[in-house]
């Protein structure tokens, strides 16, 4: 106790001391105390460090899984791009669109190789995060390539509706006057001037139809026409070949033979026929002299032969001669 701690008695006899109240601390407990603390921030440490640790890989896990949603999220755009417009226009061939080169393009934009998918596979921060900037760059990936294919499948669609109209319009030139009903070049004509593929394609089916159907009504015109023309002229020709017939049966019997009464000398005297006489036995006698039309001034008397005849004569033939 310091002087100062003294209190002086009431009667200034001297200084009575107090009692003392406080105890010393054991020479070891500061030392224990302090391993204990350093003890206790170790073990805290250490949890915190874990604390901290599971923390940060839960955040790259979270991290990781946003970025593969996003790259299976452009990787299905894509595909749907691949699997529906695209192999629309894939079937389209070099000779139905204007320019072929579109078709090329369209082929080599669907050989390209897509990036292949991992996932979030990795059990560590840093594998994690790896995986995260690799999902990120093929979600950006799908994202390009989708936009480039759908250009592509654009230009093909649009290089095919520019050969559609081209070959249209030519439709529409080459059939005027050969439509069986004008109204379906009408509609084709306004299907032309709204570039609309599908009412192009109803309008062109209708002018063919109506192209075949005048060329089929023009045939069988032609077809009636010369059957009638066949016809008169197959009666025309039997016409021709009656009236030949008669005039020929006209003409064999209308021939007519006045008869003499007889026969003199060397002439003949009936029909018009005066020439030298004819014997049955094939022996020609030349007329008498003096002899002419209505009898000589000498008879002959009858031609030799035995055959001779008078009034019982037959006409002369063809030939003017008298065959018995």
């Amino acid at each position: 106790m310091s002087e100062e701690d003294k209190v002086p008695s009431p009667d200034g006899a001297g200084v009575v001391p107090e009692p003392e109240t406080v105890r010393r601390r054991p020479k070891w407990l500061a030392p224990a105390a302090v391993g204990c603390v350093l003890v206790l921030l170790a073990v805290g440490g250490v949890a915190g460090c874990r604390v901290w640790s599971a923390r940060e890989l839960a955040e790259a896990k979270e991290a990781c899984a946003v970025a593969a949603d996003g790259a299976r999220g452009a990787a299905n755009d894509y595909n749907a791009v691949v699997n529906g417009q695209a192999a629309d226009a894939s079937a389209v061939t070099v000779d139905q669109v204007k320019d072929a080169r579109t078709v090329d393009a369209l082929a080599k934009a669907l050989k390209t190789t897509v990036p292949e998918y991992e996932g979030c596979v990795a059990d560590s921060k840093a594998g994690l995060d790896e995986a995260t900037s690799k999902l990120d760059r093929q979600a950006a990936w799908y994202k390009t390539h989708t936009a480039s294919l759908g250009k592509a499948v654009k230009a093909v669609e649009s290089s095919r509706l520019d050969r559609t109209v081209e070959d249209a319009e030519k439709l529409l030139a080459d059939s005027k006057g050969r439509v069986a009903d004008e109204k379906t070049r009408s509609m084709l004509e306004q299907a032309i001037k709204d570039r609309d593929a599908d009412a192009i394609g109803e309008a062109v089916n209708a002018v063919d139809g109506s192209v075949k159907a005048k060329a089929k009504a023009d045939a069988d015109a032609k077809a009636r026409r010369e059957a009638e023309e066949k016809a008169q002229a197959a009666a025309d020709a039997a016409a021709a070949q009656a009236q030949a017939q008669q005039q020929a049966q006209s003409y064999g019997g209308g021939y007519s033979y006045g008869g003499g009464t007889g026969y003199t000398g060397g002439g003949y005297t009936g029909g018009g026929y005066t020439g030298g006489g004819y014997t049955g036995g094939g022996t020609y006698t030349p007329p008498a002299t003096g002899g002419g039309n209505g009898g000589g001034s000498a008879s002959s008397g009858p031609i030799s032969g035995g055959h001779g005849c008078t009034t019982d004569c037959p006409p002369p033939s063809s030939d003017g001669l008298i065959h018995h």
